[in-house]
């Protein structure tokens, strides 16, 4: 493992091929990738019968050219999954999933880094969300999940990865007590990621101490989707907050010997995914719509390094 987090991006699979500018800086500052979409089931298996592995393949192509590592995300997922998984029988799904981590997870062994095996699995209370999964086969999904990519790529590093966990809180102890029982039961499970999209002005309070229980497991960790999204419009003070909070965020991170990788979530607000989805906010990268550097972008880059 190394000594401080490698730093890592999700990428946008059309920017990457289109902005030559955003692919060299992809290429120059980082030393890991994950694909924001490309790897996900709807993209990958748009039905039954097809595998769409093209733009999975451009990333993993463009990564190794680069020297790149890749974490591959995700493997079971409730959302951005293909609606003919929903419509098929409860009996047909654990055959489903099984097919499409063997396919997906073999066809890239040796070559991704880390797995998303599962993510999102339970809700903020820490119970397991309903998901066409869970309705199939309960919560043994999880575990069966992580048996199927290990089988598949006996060498990968298997993450279990969800959002508002950063803190110790009551879903982040749901998540503590799942992994233990996992580790029991000798489920190859070898890290949890811990996602990161934030707020400016709201920075966790306790993320070393909860990055490093989950270390004492036995597990890596990793911050594995950074972003912290700003009310807009922008102000040199919340610019500067975001800064402060992203600064945060790293030196907990590199506080644990066992962090393994923070990976930003986007790095251009010219290719967000932030204003869609959160309505009034933005500005969450460190790289503006121009791919020019903000305050945090020294908070970052000062942190950690390639």
């Amino acid at each position: 493992m190394s000594a401080a987090p490698l730093l890592g991006c999700a990428v946008d699979a059309t920017a990457l091929e289109q902005d030559a500018e955003y692919r060299a800086l992809i290429a120059s500052r980082f030393s890991v990738v994950t694909a924001e979409n490309a790897m996900k089931f709807e993209p990958l298996r748009p039905d039954r019968e097809t595998f769409a592995f093209a733009a999975a393949d451009r990333l993993m192509a463009f990564a190794e050219s680069a020297g790149l590592r890749v974490r591959g995300h995700t493997l079971v997922w409730h959302n951005q999954l293909a609606d003919w998984v929903s419509a098929a029988p409860a009996a047909e799904r654990r055959a489903i999933m099984a097919d499409h981590i063997q396919a997906v997870v073999s066809r890239y062994r040796g070559r991704v880094w880390h797995w998303d095996v599962v993510n999102e699995p339970l809700d903020d209370d820490g119970e397991p969300r309903t998901s066409p999964w869970f309705e199939a086969m309960g919560i043994d999904y999880i575990a069966e999940a992580f048996r199927l990519a290990h089988e598949a790529d006996p060498g990968a590093t298997l993450y279990l990865n969800d959002y508002n966990v950063e803190d110790v809180c009551a879903k982040s102890d749901a998540y503590y007590e799942l992994v233990r029982e996992l580790i029991a039961d000798g489920v190859p499970i070898h890290g949890f990621g811990v996602q990161g999209h934030r707020i400016v002005g709201d920075p966790p309070s306790s993320l070393r101490r909860n990055l490093s229980r989950f270390a004492a497991l036995g597990l890596e960790v990793a911050l594995t989707e950074v972003d912290i999204r700003i009310p807009q419009p922008p102000t040199p003070e919340s610019l500067a907050a975001q800064a402060d909070d992203y600064r945060g965020l790293l030196d907990a991170a590199a506080a644990v010997p066992e962090c393994a990788a923070v990976v930003l979530w986007g790095l251009s607000d010219r290719y967000s995914w932030i204003p869609a989805t959160f309505a009034g906010f933005g500005s969450a990268h460190v790289l503006d719509d121009d791919l020019r550097e903000k305050p945090a972008y020294a908070a970052v880059f000062g942190s950690v390094t390639r």
